[in-house]
C-alpha cells in the first residue's frame, strides 16, 4: 500500500507539519470510502487510523447491503448507496455475493404490510416482489411450518467489510493518499490536528471515527448499541437468502435498551451468519450470554435446523447510533473545516458508498445526488442553523 506524504514544513518541535486538502480520521468502511472518493477526485488526503484498518464496528458487522423504508432519508441513502456498490460486483476482495433478501412474514398482519413497503423501495427504483407461502417454502425449505409469506429484494448482496475497507483504503493510496497507522488525533485545531506523537497535520478535518466520535466532537450526541453476532461451520446450499423478520426495522430502531429480530446470513463460505441483537447502555465488547441465549431463541424459531449447526465464533461490537436514527454527514457548525462522517448505526456498510459522495461532493461545492439536509449534523447542535 502506498503513502505519500503532503506538501509541509518543519515546525519548533523539529514535526513536519504537513498539509492536506482532507484529513480523514478513522478507517473504517466510512472513513475509508470516503478517503477513496476525495482521493479520486484528486484531492490530498490523510487517513489517520490508530488501530487496524476496517477494524471496529466494520470488523465486527454482517456485510449486508440492504435498502431500509421505515424513513424516507434512511431509504433515500441506502438505495443511492446499493447504486455505487454496483462496481464492487465482480471485485473478489469485496466477496461480493447476491443473494438477495428474503423477508418473512410470521401472520396476515405483517404479510399485509408488504404492498405497502414495496411501493416505498418503488420510488427509489428498488424492485422488490410479494410471495406467499407455498413460494416462500419453494425458496427456502428450512425455514419452520407456518409462516405466511414474504417480501424478496433479488438484487440486494452481501460482502465482507473489513476487506471492502482495506481495499478502499489502497485504492485511496493508490491515488496519492497517505496513512498514518497506528497514530490518534488528540486534538482538534483550527484547520488542522495534533497526532498523539506530536505531528501536525493542516487542512479541513473530516470525523469519521464512530463510537469514538465524542471524543473529538462532544456536542454531537452518539452512543453505542452493542450487536452479537455467531457464525457456524460450513453448510453450502442450507439457505439461500439472507433471510429476516418483517418486524426486523422495530427491532432496529426501537427504544428499548435492549432488543433482538431473527437475522440470518449465508456466507459465501458456505458459514451461516447469525443475528440480531441491540443493546443501549453498553460500552463494553464482552458477550452477554442471556442476549446471546434470546437472539438464538428467536433465530430457532424462524430456522430450526440452525440448533443442529456447530458455533465456531461469538463476537460482538459497537454500532454508533445517532437520537434520531440518521447519520452526521456534513460540515459541523461553530467549527471552522470541520467535517462528519458518522452514526450509521447498522447502516454503515450499506450506506458507506453514497456517504462518502455526499461528503466529497458537499466538500468541492457540488451539489449531491441526494438531498443532505436529513443528515445534517447542524439538527443536533442546540443554537445552530438547521
Amino acid at each position: 500500500m502506498a503513502a505519500v506524504a503532503g506538501s509541509g514544513s518543519t515546525t519548533s518541535a523539529g514535526y513536519t507539519r504537513r498539509s492536506y486538502d482532507l484529513i480523514v480520521i478513522g478507517a473504517g468502511i466510512v472513513g475509508a470510502a470516503c478517503a477513496e472518493a476525495a482521493a479520486g477526485e484528486g484531492l490530498r488526503v490523510a487517513i489517520v487510523e490508530p488501530g487496524p484498518i476496517g477494524g471496529g464496528a466494520t470488523a465486527a458487522a454482517m456485510g449486508h447491503l440492504v435498502a431500509m423504508d421505515d424513513d424516507p432519508a434512511e431509504l433515500a441513502l441506502s438505495a443511492y448507496s446499493l447504486r455505487l456498490w454496483e462496481r464492487f460486483a465482480t471485485l473478489g476482495d469485496a466477496e461480493f455475493s447476491r443473494c438477495g433478501t428474503l423477508w418473512v412474514a410470521r401472520d396476515a398482519r405483517e404479510l399485509a404490510a408488504v404492498p405497502a413497503k414495496i411501493a416505498r423501495l418503488a420510488t427509489a427504483g428498488l424492485h422488490a416482489e410479494a410471495i406467499d407461502a407455498a413460494q416462500l417454502y419453494a425458496l427456502e425449505p428450512q425455514l419452520v411450518p407456518g409462516l405466511a409469506g414474504g417480501m424478496r429484494v433479488p438484487d440486494e448482496a452481501v460482502v465482507y467489510p473489513p476487506r471492502v475497507a482495506r481495499h478502499l483504503v489502497g485504492a485511496a493510496c493508490t491515488s496519492g493518499a497517505r496513512v498514518f497507522a497506528g497514530r490518534r488525533v488528540v486534538q482538534l485545531q483550527e484547520h488542522a490536528v495534533r497526532l498523539d506523537d506530536g505531528q501536525m497535520l493542516a487542512g479541513p478535518v473530516l470525523v469519521a471515527s464512530g463510537v469514538a466520535l465524542p471524543q473529538l466532537l462532544p456536542e454531537l450526541a452518539l452512543r453505542p448499541r452493542k450487536g452479537h453476532l455467531v457464525i457456524t461451520d460450513r453448510h453450502p446450499g442450507l439457505i439461500r437468502h439472507q433471510l429476516l423478520e418483517l418486524g426486523y426495522a422495530d427491532s432496529a430502531h426501537g427504544a428499548d435498551d435492549t432488543s433482538v429480530a431473527f437475522n440470518v446470513q449465508p456466507r459465501p463460505t458456505g458459514q451461516i451468519l447469525i443475528g440480531s441483537s441491540r443493546q443501549f447502555g453498553e460500552h463494553d465488547r464482552e458477550v452477554s450470554m442471556p442476549v446471546l441465549q434470546q437472539m438464538l431463541q428467536r433465530a430457532f424459531a424462524y430456522l430450526p435446523v440452525l440448533r443442529e449447526l456447530q458455533a465456531i465464533r461469538v463476537w460482538t461490537g459497537l454500532r454508533p447510533a445517532t437520537p434520531d436514527g440518521r447519520p452526521y454527514l456534513g460540515v459541523v457548525p461553530g467549527r471552522r473545516d470541520v467535517w462528519v462522517a458518522a452514526g450509521h448505526e447498522g447502516l454503515g456498510v450499506t450506506t458507506a458508498l453514497g456517504s462518502a459522495r455526499v461528503i466529497v461532493d458537499s466538500l468541492l461545492g457540488r451539489t449531491p445526488a441526494i438531498d443532505p439536509a436529513p443528515y445534517a449534523p447542524a439538527r443536533a447542535v442546540q443554537g445552530a442553523p438547521a
